[in-house]
């Protein structure tokens, strides 16, 4: 059985992850096995293993009964559960700071991970109009963290597919969109994402639904998160995610071209610098 408590200072996720594996080949059980017991699938318990999902309360008990743990997993799940995000996208966050490549469709603003300073707190205060500024510093604060992910030059590989809609929405006004989009052609000047644009005339497409992200791990199965209004879901099971795989294909095939994606982009970012100035 795990014995001492958890460290919060030390990754306590990865920490309880660990123990969860130690504590279920200790009864020489399988992820399969573990995950039958748990109604989960043995992928999902391989994330829990290493550190992509969190364990939650309700499946910590579990855990504790399966494996006799003598309530070590439901004392320390409660470190593991603490996030700076909201709860539908906790999960998603943290798998997006394990993951290999990230590819994503936006429909309505640019991806998180690629939003400046302004453009996320305009964003936020549209969200929210009656919240103070702490709650909104708080919350930008956040995001632009997520974006840290990208000083790292190769990982993860970033690949977005942005509707048109999103280019041109002049979201703070001119200045604030213009920076925003000057900030992605850097981004994609520098070789560091891949960015397309589905354009208007693409009509009809396979995401009308909404947002869709797709993660990848070196020693996990893929992962796919679709998101509405203060709501997301991640899913794990293979075939939905590769039904989700082949709606992204589908959106990279009706998009413009990585460099017709630039052209346009450049070309909005300038009209909106010469409508700042006019």
């Amino acid at each position: 059985m795990p014995g001492k408590e958890l460290d919060p200072a030390s990754s306590p996720r990865a920490l309880l992850g660990a123990e969860l594996r130690v504590a279920r080949e200790r009864l020489d059980m399988s992820q399969v096995g573990l995950g039958e017991k748990l109604f989960v699938s043995g992928s999902y318990v391989g994330q829990m293993e290493n550190g992509t999902r969190r364990i939650t309360p309700e499946l910590a008990a579990a855990i504790d009964q399966v494996l006799g743990t003598a309530g070590f997993f439901t004392r320390n799940c409660e470190v593991s559960e603490k996030s700076k995000y909201p709860n539908h996208f906790a999960a998603a966050a943290e798998a997006e700071a394990e993951a290999v490549t990230i590819r994503g469709y936006s429909p309505l603003a640019l991806p998180g991970m690629l939003q400046t300073e302004p453009y996320a707190r305009e964003v936020f205060r549209a969200y929210q109009p009656t919240a103070t500024e702490d709650v909104i510093d708080e919350l930008v604060e956040n995001r632009l963290e997520r974006a840290g992910l990208l000083k790292n030059p190769t990982k993860p590989m970033l690949w977005c597919v942005l509707d048109e809609t999103v280019i041109r929405r002049s979201v703070g006004g001119p200045a604030v969109i213009a920076g925003a989009l000057r900030h992605i052609v850097g981004l994609i000047r520098t070789h560091r994402i891949i960015v397309q644009v589905l354009p208007f005339r693409a009509g009809a497409h396979s995401s009308m639904g909404g947002t869709l992200k797709l993660m990848t791990f070196e020693a996990a199965p893929p992962l796919a998160y679709v998101q509405g209004n203060a709501m997301g879901v991640l899913l794990d099971d293979p075939a939905t995610v590769a039904r989700h795989t082949l709606t992204y294909d589908l959106l990279t095939a009706s998009a413009l071209s990585p460099h017709e994606s630039l052209a346009m982009i450049e070309s909005a970012a300038e009209g909106y610098a010469h409508d700042e100035h006019a």
